[in-house]
């Protein structure tokens, strides 16, 4: 089995784009496994089924294809409103769990993040970073991406909104969002994609000469 890299944090902190620029540099495979959730949701949507039937969400997340996985489909808002309500059903957060313990023994390589994975998903991975901001930075990050794409934007709304997820992943029971104990810290407040970069490859590197 390759090396896992085991990326956790809340939204907007960088993780994602840290996620593929170093799956990319390394030839690694990388699976956001939030999108995992967001694809058993939109199953739930397209099929105008309930989210309040665990069972039936099961049955979705049990069918999920890790292969095709359309970020830019999945983005959608009223998809990650969707998610957010079936990834607190631990039937559901069994059968992706298991989905993405399964891609992670990938070859050459994987690259998983979320918000469990260092935690829950992947506990023996020997590179766990854990990639945060603060809820004013993560705000303004997502103001200003729409904002550049031509849409139109409530600051205020945006940091509400933020708060509130982080209340929702942290407070859950099952798999709640924090970091492992032997994750490293980055705090990318003040910090730069290329400095956080830096800082995991620094720390990949001497894993790969460790295994």
């Amino acid at each position: 089995m390759g090396l896992v890299i085991a990326i956790d944090g809340p939204a907007a902190a960088g993780k994602g784009t840290l996620s593929r620029q170093i799956a990319e540099t390394y030839g690694f495979q990388h699976l956001d496994t939030g999108l995992t959730y967001r694809a058993t949701a939109k199953a739930l949507l397209d099929a105008g089924l309930s989210l309040d039937d665990e069972a039936v969400a099961e049955r979705m997340a049990l069918a999920v294809d890790l292969g095709g996985l359309d970020r830019a489909v999945l983005a959608r808002h009223e998809i990650g409103e969707a998610a957010s309500k079936i990834a607190v059903m631990p039937a559901v957060r069994r059968a992706l769990v298991e989905a993405q313990r399964m891609f992670s023994q990938r070859e050459p390589g994987t690259v998983l993040d979320g918000r469990d994975i260092g935690t829950v998903v992947c506990p023996q991975a020997p590179v766990k970073l854990y990639v945060t901001a603060s809820p004013q930075v993560r705000a303004r990050r997502r103001y200003d991406e729409i904002i550049a794409k031509g849409g139109e934007a409530d600051f205020d709304a945006i940091f509400a909104d933020v708060r509130k997820r982080d209340e929702r992943d942290m407070g859950r029971a099952d798999s709640p969002l924090k970091p492992a104990d032997d994750a490293h810290l980055l705090d990318t407040s003040e910090m730069s994609i290329e400095a956080a970069f830096r800082a995991a490859k620094n720390l990949i590197d001497a894993a790969l000469k460790k295994n």
